[in-house]
């Protein structure tokens, strides 16, 4: 490009300068000629186009010669770009068996040239590796299926190349590519088929109900829910004895028993079983139908069963005074095997503990070996086992119960113990007992008892009630306890049952005296007992009162041997030096644990003194060293020799505390107050300060406060 001046005559007096979009950079100017050169190759799809401005100057004076001029350049576009895609890999899938013309997937690419000039950025879609299973259109790039019935069982992934070509798709343009990896999904388009047509299976006659026997299975081409199967017996000679389960996480059909089998009934049976597809796809009716079906034989294999009785329980009646040995009834069992192996019988014995019963083990006829008693036990609980002779390891237990059926073994007797009594001044026809009877017996018609005398009594009677009581009335007036005091009246008690029986219950009636309400008072038996001494009641009261006085007396003694010792010193206010209060009584001089005597010795020992051993100190005031006092061999020999009498006396009491003290003591407020060491000191001291103490330290304080005033008007 150039640029140029009408001021310009050629003769160089004037500069052209350039400014604006890449002056400088991208563009420069010739500032003789006014040529504008471009410096590098430029990129439309960087900037389409720059705004610049020239002006041309005076060389000399660098004085504009005309005014500034702006321009434009614009860049034109060359087919330089590219079509590209966004992915460089897509994923897609469709469903097998699709039309053709099924869309699968869009791919769109783009081109970075002005679509404004020419055909650069025209994009045409091709593809180039798929076919003929997929096509693309050219101008959207949509990608259709272009075979019909595709298979997914054939194959179910494909490659598809697509390119896309600008200008058009034209000789000379520039093309990009992508992959599309395409899955063909699933339809149910296959039904389920059994490998076989028949298949045989075994089991045992024994097999308890619910054993599986087999299984079945047939296979689809077909995944997930389009592959589920769902099996059932259709058809056959044992569908009542067998029945199947589709097993969901395997697909297979189990096969079990429903009924209880028997090899000797029957050994061969055949079932139909048909497999369907549960998901039917209705656009693949033609291709079906969706299921099959598989003869299944199942032949039942004969086992050495154990013996089956004929019953499935017994119930035997029988009277109880029947005679040993008699057979009270036959159990009957038999071997269900074809053998027919002979059955032997025995009794379980833990149902049998007393033996009562036998079994003969070749009929199975049940006797007894003890007599019966239905008082005892009404019902006998037995077990009878039975089992092969050529296997007795198969056994069969079936249960007998025996019913023990009432005989009239029994005679009534009182139903209670009767304390009976009659008044000394009781009438003639008066009541003075009614009485009861029990019989151990249970008679179809109830109970029913009579009451007699077993003899002709002149003194009572019985009058029967006919309701299984009797009264026992007075025949004469008036009698005494100190004539007799007890009467023995014999009463006959009969049931009506066959064998009749009877019993003969003796009623004791005591004679005693009454008040006027007939309420008795006293019998002959307790007036002899009171004269004699006591009655139980004081008895019991005097007991009761000796085991309280001895409980006092235990715990008077517990108290008096717990009570414990009050100490000499009480208060802690006290103020002495070096005194450990232990609260205790002291132990005199042979109490070498109570006050080391070393110290009055040697006053500086008291920083190594020990503590009693045998009780724990409440207090303890640690010492302070202060300088010791000399040393006095008076009171020394004089301790010695009071220690020295202690120890050789066998009558001084223990722990007798020592009341002669040598040393008082280091670091005391008011210092040492005993008359051992105070006479050189005594004119020096003022004990003012003991009022000051309280109330405990005013007969000290009177005793030196006043000696120290008489001292002074003396």
């Amino acid at each position: 490009m150039e640029l140029h001046s009408d001021q310009d005559k050629g003769d160089g007096s004037l500069k052209y300068i350039l400014s604006g979009d890449g002056a400088g950079t991208l563009f420069i100017i010739d500032e003789k000629t006014g040529d504008i050169h471009a410096t590098r190759r430029i990129d439309r799809e960087e900037k389409a186009f720059y705004t610049l401005r020239a002006q041309a100057i005076n060389r000399r004076t660098l004085r504009p010669v005309e005014p500034e001029s702006e321009f434009v350049i614009k860049i034109h576009d060359i087919n330089d770009n590219e079509p590209t895609f966004p992915e460089e890999v897509y994923t897609a899938s469709v469903p097998e068996m699709s039309v053709v013309g099924t869309s699968v997937v869009q791919v769109t690419a783009t081109d970075a040239d002005d679509p404004s000039y020419g055909n650069s950025a025209r994009i045409i879609y091709s593809i180039l590796q798929g076919q003929p299973y997929f096509s693309v259109e050219p101008e959207t790039g949509i990608i259709r299926t272009a075979l019909p019935n595709m298979n997914r069982e054939n194959r179910d992934q494909y490659q598809v190349v697509i390119q896309a070509k600008d200008m058009g798709g034209q000789m000379g343009g520039l093309s990009g590519t992508t992959t599309v990896n395409i899955t063909l999904t699933d339809v149910n388009d296959n039904p389920p088929r059994f490998p076989q047509s028949t298949i045989h299976l075994r089991i045992p006659e024994s097999s308890p109900v619910g054993t599986a026997i087999g299984s079945v299975k047939a296979t689809d081409a077909d995944t997930g829910k389009n592959a589920e199967v769902e099996y059932r017996i259709i058809d056959g000679d044992g569908t009542d004895m067998f029945d199947i389960v589709t097993q969901k996480d395997t697909q297979e059909g189990i096969i079990t028993v429903r009924k209880p089998l028997d090899y000797e009934t029957r050994r061969l049976y055949t079932l139909k079983v048909e497999a369907e597809n549960t998901h039917v796809d209705p656009r693949f009716y033609y291709l079906g139908p969706f299921k099959d079906t598989i003869i299944v034989k199942i032949s039942v294999e004969d086992v050495d069963e154990p013996p089956v009785f004929s019953r499935s329980s017994y119930l035997f009646e029988v009277h109880e005074d029947i005679e040993l040995g008699t057979i009270i009834g036959t159990v009957m069992a038999r071997d269900p095997d074809s053998a027919s192996s002979p059955i032997r019988f025995s009794l379980d014995r833990h149902t049998d503990l007393d033996r009562i019963f036998n079994i003969h083990s070749g009929n199975g006829s049940i006797y007894t070996s003890k007599p019966l008693d239905r008082e005892i036990s009404q019902w006998h609980n037995l077990s009878v086992i039975a089992a092969e002779i050529n296997n007795p390891k198969d056994t069969t237990r079936v249960p007998v119960y025996v019913r023990i059926l009432d005989v009239n073994d029994n005679a009534p007797q009182f139903a209670v113990f009767y304390d009976t009594f009659v008044c000394e001044n009781a009438r003639a026809g008066q009541l003075i007992q009614t009485i009861s009877a029990v019989d151990k017996d249970d008679p179809l018609g109830g109970q029913k008892f009579f009451f007699s005398l077993a003899a002709v009594n002149p003194n009572f009677t019985v009058q029967d009630n006919e309701d299984n009581t009797a009264r026992i009335l007075t025949r004469r007036n008036g009698f005494s306890r100190h004539e007799i005091s007890t009467y023995l009246l014999p009463v006959v008690i009969s049931d009506n049952d066959y064998p009749i029986q009877s019993s003969t219950g003796t009623l004791t009636i005591r004679v005693c005296a009454c008040d006027s309400r007939g309420n008795m008072q006293s019998c002959s038996a307790e007036a002899l007992l009171l004269p004699a001494g006591l009655s139980t009641g004081a008895l019991v009261a005097i007991l009761l009162c000796i085991i309280i006085l001895l409980v006092i007396v235990v715990l008077f003694a517990a108290l008096k041997r717990q009570r414990k010792k009050e100490p000499l010193i009480l208060s802690k206010e006290d103020i002495r030096d070096n005194i450990v209060s232990y609260n205790d009584e002291g132990g005199g001089e042979e109490d070498t644990q109570a006050f080391d005597i070393g110290t009055l010795r040697n006053p500086a020992a008291i920083e190594d003194k020990k503590l009693r051993r045998d009780i724990i100190p409440e207090t303890l005031f640690v010492p302070r060293r202060t300088p010791s006092a000399p040393d006095n061999t008076d009171v020394r020999d004089f301790i010695n020799q009071r220690l020295k009498e202690h120890d050789t006396d066998p009558s001084a009491p223990p722990y007798d505390s020592l009341a002669t003290y040598a040393y008082e003591g280091n670091d005391s407020i008011a210092e040492s107050l005993s008359s051992l060491e105070s006479g050189t000191t005594e004119g020096d001291q003022n004990y003012d300060y003991l009022r000051e103490w309280g109330p405990r330290f005013n007969k000290l304080a009177e005793m030196y406060g006043g000696g120290e005033s008489d001292k002074d008007t003396s």
